[in-house]
Formats: structure tokens, C-alpha cells, sequence
């Protein structure tokens, strides 16, 4: 790869991950910082943070040529600080030259500035440093430091990683062992983030193949599941229903055999309160650490690590999972005792399935009426109900694209299911069951695998 011809003092954009572009400076690594390995790189700091980390040379730009670029795609308060915090800091180095003409070196020479050797890059570093000659923070920083806890008035907790990216905060990863099953839709994202913040993570999937992209990142090899549970300090899953989740735990090699006192289960596929019950009950009865931690997201952002993560049951254990939780996610929520992340879950794609369903039934009724679609969508999306979600699977229906990023198949279980919790509290759950049946007959169509959005087809044959 070509060398980046970039000094130490140097401004730059640098992009880390799936973060946008920050503003930094080139600076020294510190002498005592592991060199890294592999693609080549240089050592930033970030403006407006504490943050230094090596940056591969691709994803860095000098920055007085892409300053309006990168402010015209980039918004937000942090954001702007740290522009800010950059002309400052040209104002005083203007102002110090000013101050400095005529004195200092006699004959008027300048010291050139020092070239930055390019190194090779091994993890991306996001120690949290005051100073460039300080140590890397230790990975057992309190976690109060980390987490902004805010007590609701229902009693329960909602706790949001404040510091969940590298522009507000340092991931320091934990130093302990993780393992994760299950490499579906979601899971690859969630294991792809986690390798990429530094953590150490063993793989399982069912179907063994899949874990070789994810050994090529650096993740480990588990043979079974009940193998990766004794390897690991802290095991994650996410399966795709609650007779996977139970297969997972209860079945052959599974992970019952390989709980062992103190070891953590961390239960994140989307299933019913009845199951987390029983899984949590098995899992402590071998002297295990249970928590359920479903996620509200899609494979989209899953891969950007923007999940909700809704969790409860042992809330050491969520603590142990701060890193891991703020690579994987936006925000996390603790709810209290075990089931009640399941029972929020299920209410959240009740109406997530339920509004999909509708939008379909609107597109469809445009058209039966002589109107246009992309017109709908228009005023759709310049309304009340605008957003992300509804651009995304109008936009895919009218392209006829429904590969899956939520499988229609797991949103449909998702229904039935809630409907379930419904019938067990004794409260009607009338718009969820309308929906369900349109999914199950969009099933019926042989759209199991399909993104949910092709509910749409349901409404057309």
C-alpha cells in the first residue's frame, strides 16, 4: 500500500469502525504501547474527546481539503465541539508563530517536523489517554464512569452506554473471555463489532461455516456450544426461537454441560418469558450468571452497531457486559428480574409487525384505487409517521427487493407469541392477531425467508 505522507502535528479526518469521520491529530504513540500488527496506520487524536487510537491510512483525509465535505455530513453538538475545538487550537498555533517571528533559532531555520512512521495496525486501540505518553486506561475503570443510570418511576432502570461510541467515549474492552452462538442475521453483526472493539471472542453456529469469516477477524473456534461456555467467561446467544434457545441450553454438547460456577449465560435470541424462566432456572441451578438481553433492531443495524439492547435478570452480570453492549448497541435498558426484557421485546414487535403489515395494506390500496405508490410514500414520508423504518421497507417493496434484514418468518413468531402474553394477562391483542394471520399468509406465499416487508405479497396474490 502506498505511504501516507502525513507528519506528526498533522490535522485529519479519521474514520474508525463503523464511527463517521472525526477530527484528530497525528501525535506519538506512547513508548510503552504495544506496536501493532498488520495493516499499516498511524496514531491519532481525537478532538473533543479523550480519545487516541490507531487509524488505518485509508480511512484517514487531511483536513483543511475536507472540512466543508465532512460538515455538510456530519451533525450533532459533540460534532460541532469538536470542529470548534480545532479552530481553536489553529488560532492559538497561528497566534504562537505571530508571537514567535524573529526569535528563536538565529539563522532563522525551522525544525522540520519529525515524519511519523507508518505502523501496522493489530487492534483498533481506543484506550482512553489524557496524555499520549500516558498508560492506556485499565479495562476495570468503574463502571459508573462509563454508564448513566436513570431511575424511572416504574422502579425499573434504564441504563444507556454514554460513552457507546468513540466519539463520545473509549470502549475499552473487557479482559474477559467472550463467547458467542449463533451467527444468523443478527448475531454476525453483533460478533463483527465485538472483534472489531477489541474484545476476545470464541465462535459456534450450527451450521460451521459461517464462523470462518469471523476466525479470519481473529475470533476463536468453538467445537460445541457446551465447549465454548467452559472456554469463556461470558457466553451470548441468539437463535432464532425458543425451541433453538431451549436446544441450545438443554441439548446434546449443549451449554448446561459446560456451566460451570460463576460463568455467565447471556440469553439474546427473542423469545417467550416462560422460556428465559426455565433457561434461567437451569442455568443457576449449576451455579451459573443468567441474563436475557433480546435486541430491537435489524441486520442493518445490527452490522452498525446501533442495536437496543433490552436486558434483565443478574444485574452484575449486565455490568460485566458494559464493553460488550456499548460495541453491539446504541443505548441498553435493564428491566429488572428475569422475563421482563422478553415480555418488553415481544410488545415492541407486536407494533413494529402490526404497523408493517398496515403500511402494506396501504400500498396495496393505492394501487387497487388508481393512485400512486411512490406518491404515498412521498406524503408518507413528509407526515407524522416519517422515518428510517418506513423509507427503508416502502423503498424495497416498490424495488421489489425483500432481501431479508428482518425475516418474516422470526416477525411472525414474534406476533404469535404476543399474542400468547396477551391471552395469559387476559387482555385482547385484537391488531396484532389481524396482522398475524397476513403474515401467516404470506408464509402460506413462501415468504418465510424474506424480509418482513414481503408481508406486502400477502395483499397481491
Amino acid at each position: 500500500m502506498a505511504t501516507v505522507h502525513l507528519r506528526i502535528g498533522d490535522l485529519v479526518w479519521g474514520k474508525l469502525g463503523r464511527y463517521p469521520p472525526w477530527p484528530g491529530k497525528v501525535v506519538s504513540p506512547p513508548k510503552d504501547l504495544k506496536k501493532p500488527r498488520g495493516k499499516k496506520c498511524h496514531f491519532v487524536k481525537f478532538f473533543g474527546t479523550e480519545d487516541h487510537a490507531w487509524i488505518k491510512v485509508e480511512q484517514l483525509k487531511p483536513y483543511h481539503p475536507h472540512k466543508e465535505e465532512m460538515i455538510k455530513i456530519n451533525k450533532g453538538k459533540r460534532f460541532q465541539q469538536a470542529v470548534d475545538a480545532v479552530e481553536d487550537f489553529l488560532k492559538k498555533a497561528k497566534g504562537k508563530e505571530q508571537n514567535s517571528d524573529g526569535k528563536g533559532d538565529s539563522k532563522g531555520k525551522k525544525t522540520p517536523s519529525k515524519p511519523l512512521k507508518i505502523l501496522e495496525e493489530d487492534d483498533e486501540d481506543l484506550s482512553a489517554l489524557k496524555d499520549p505518553s500516558e498508560k492506556p486506561a485499565s479495562s476495570m475503570e468503574p463502571i459508573s464512569k462509563r454508564l448513566k443510570i436513570i431511575e424511572e418511576d416504574t422502579g425499573s432502570t434504564s441504563i444507556q452506554a454514554a460513552d457507546s461510541t468513540a466519539i463520545n467515549g473509549s470502549i475499552t474492552p473487557t479482559d474477559k473471555r467472550i463467547g458467542f452462538l449463533g451467527l444468523g442475521l443478527m448475531g454476525s453483526g453483533i460478533v463483527s463489532n465485538l472483534l472489531k472493539m477489541g474484545h476476545v471472542v470464541t465462535v459456534w453456529n450450527r451450521t460451521a461455516e459461517k464462523c470462518d469469516l469471523f476466525i479470519q477477524e481473529g475470533a476463536r473456534l468453538g467445537r460445541t456450544p457446551a465447549e465454548v461456555v467452559s472456554m469463556c467467561d461470558i457466553t451470548f446467544s441468539c437463535v432464532s426461537d425458543p425451541k433453538a434457545a431451549r436446544d441450545l441450553v438443554l441439548g446434546p454438547s449443549g451449554v448446561l454441560q459446560g456451566i460451570r460456577p460463576g460463568k455467565c449465560y447471556v440469553e439474546m435470541s427473542t423469545v417467550d418469558p416462560e422460556t428465559i424462566t426455565e433457561l434461567s432456572q437451569v442455568i443457576t441451578s449449576r451455579g451459573g450468571r443468567f441474563l436475557e438481553a433480546p435486541v430491537a433492531g435489524s441486520q442493518q443495524l445490527s452490522n452498525e452497531g446501533m442495536l437496543v439492547i433490552l436486558a434483565a435478570g443478574d444485574r452484575t452480570v449486565y455490568e460485566d457486559c458494559s464493553s460488550c453492549f456499548q460495541a453491539m448497541g446504541k443505548t441498553s435498558f435493564f428491566l429488572g428480574e428475569a422475563g421482563n426484557a422478553a415480555r418488553m421485546m415481544l410488545i415492541l414487535n407486536m407494533v413494529q409487525g402490526s404497523f408493517m403489515a398496515t403500511i402494506a395494506e396501504g400500498l396495496t390500496l393505492a394501487q387497487a384505487t388508481g393512485q400512486s405508490q411512490q406518491t404515498f410514500l412521498d406524503i408518507l414520508c413528509q407526515g407524522q409517521m416519517a422515518s428510517t423504518f418506513v423509507d427503508q421497507k416502502c423503498q424495497n417493496i416498490l424495488q421489489g427487493n425483500f432481501k431479508p434484514d428482518y425475516y418474516l418468518k422470526h416477525i411472525q413468531k414474534d406476533l404469535r407469541l404476543a399474542i400468547s402474553m396477551g391471552d395469559m394477562a387476559n387482555h385482547p391483542t385484537p391488531m396484532a392477531a389481524a396482522a398475524n394471520e397476513v403474515y401467516k399468509r404470506a408464509k402460506a406465499l413462501d415468504q418465510s425467508d424474506n424480509d418482513m416487508s414481503a408481508v406486502y405479497r400477502a395483499y397481491i396474490h
